[in-house]
C-alpha cells in the first residue's frame, strides 16, 4: 500500500454540540449552526466545504435541542410538492440540494467535555482511518478553500494536519496557538501548541482554526488525555502529545490560512459573514453595495 493511499481520507467529523450562548436568546430554541448567512444556515456551509473536498461521509456531532440540524438536511416532502405544484423550480432546488449533498450520521456528545471529547465520540464511525475535522460554526469562504491543500499534503507525509491563521496578539488568548518551524511557503511543522495562552505565553500569533486532518491514532492519545483548560478534554491538548511524540501518532503540521474565514459563533464575525456574502450575489448584491455606500456617509 502506498503511503498516499494509506492515509487516504474519506470521512470527515464536524462537532456542532455548542451551546451558542453569545448568540443568547436567539440560540434559546435554534441550534446556532442554523443561524442563517442571508437565507442558507451556517452548517451547510461547512459540509458543502466537506463535500467540495471529496468527502462524502460525514459525521455530526450534535447535543440536546440539536434536532433542526438533522431535520435540515431531511426531506420534507409537502413542502417540495407545494414548490413543485407552484412550479417554482428555484425554490425547489434549494430545498432538495440540502438533502443531496452527502451522507450524513449523527450521534449525541452527551457530556460537553470539551472538542477533544466531541472528535473522541467518532472514533467507532472513523475507525482505522484518517479523517477530517471541519468545526460547525467556521466557515471558510468557498473562493478561498484550504482543505484540499491539507488532504494532499496528509496524505503524502501521514502527518497530522491543522490550519493556521495570523491574529492580532491580542486575540491570540481565544486560540490554541502554534509554535512552527519554516518547511515550504504557507507549510510548517508545529514544534508546540498552547490552548488559549495569554498574549505573554502564546508562542506566536498563529492561531489554529476549524480545520483539521488526523491520523486514527488520535483517538487513542486522546483516550489518556487528562482535562485541560475549563475542565475539559482539549483537542490542542492531545496533538501537543502528537507533535512532541510523532512515532506514537504521527508529528503535526500546519498550513498557514491566507483567505476569508469567519467565526459565525461571534456576533462581529457573524454580521462580517452575512454582509461579504450578500455583496457578492446576483440577487441582492448590487442593492446592497449601493445601500451600504449610502449607510456609510450616515455613520
Amino acid at each position: 500500500m502506498s503511503q498516499s493511499s494509506r492515509f487516504a481520507v474519506k470521512k470527515a467529523v464536524i462537532p456542532a454540540a455548542g451551546l451558542g450562548t453569545r448568540f443568547l436568546p436567539a440560540t434559546k430554541a435554534l441550534p446556532k449552526e442554523m443561524l442563517p448567512i442571508v437565507d442558507k444556515p451556517v452548517i451547510q456551509f461547512v459540509v458543502e466545504e466537506a463535500v467540495s473536498a471529496g468527502l462524502q461521509d460525514l459525521l455530526m456531532i450534535t447535543g440536546r435541542n440539536k434536532n433542526a440540524l438533522e431535520n435540515h438536511f431531511d426531506r420534507v416532502a409537502e413542502l417540495e410538492q407545494v414548490l413543485s405544484d407552484k412550479g417554482d423550480k428555484k425554490k425547489l432546488f434549494s430545498v432538495q440540494e440540502s438533502t443531496q449533498l452527502a451522507d450524513i450520521h449523527y450521534t449525541r456528545q452527551g457530556d460537553p467535555k470539551g472538542l477533544g471529547h466531541a472528535v473522541l465520540r467518532a472514533k467507532s464511525h472513523v475507525g482505522e482511518h484518517s479523517f477530517a475535522v471541519l468545526l460547525g460554526d467556521d466557515v471558510i469562504d468557498s473562493r478561498d478553500p484550504i482543505l484540499p491543500q491539507m488532504l494532499k499534503l496528509h496524505e503524502e507525509t501521514g502527518d497530522n494536519v491543522v490550519a493556521l491563521m495570523e491574529v492580532p496578539m491580542d486575540q491570540i488568548h481565544l486560540y490554541g496557538a502554534a509554535k512552527v518551524s519554516e518547511l515550504s511557503g504557507d507549510v510548517v511543522k508545529i514544534d508546540q501548541l498552547i490552548e488559549k495562552p495569554s498574549e505573554k505565553e502564546a508562542p506566536s500569533n498563529l492561531a489554529v482554526i476549524g480545520r483539521y486532518v488526523l491520523r486514527p491514532e488520535i483517538f487513542e492519545v486522546l483516550e489518556k488525555t487528562p482535562e485541560g483548560r475549563n475542565g475539559e478534554i482539549q483537542l490542542t491538548d492531545a496533538l501537543q502529545f502528537a507533535a512532541a511524540n510523532p512515532s506514537v501518532a504521527g508529528g503535526v503540521r500546519g498550513v498557514i490560512f491566507r483567505g476569508r474565514r469567519y467565526d459565525t459563533g461571534d456576533k462581529l464575525d457573524f454580521i462580517k459573514a452575512t454582509l461579504r456574502m450578500a455583496i457578492d450575489r446576483d440577487d441582492i448584491g448590487k442593492e446592497l453595495r449601493v445601500w451600504l455606500k449610502d449607510f456609510s456617509k450616515e455613520i
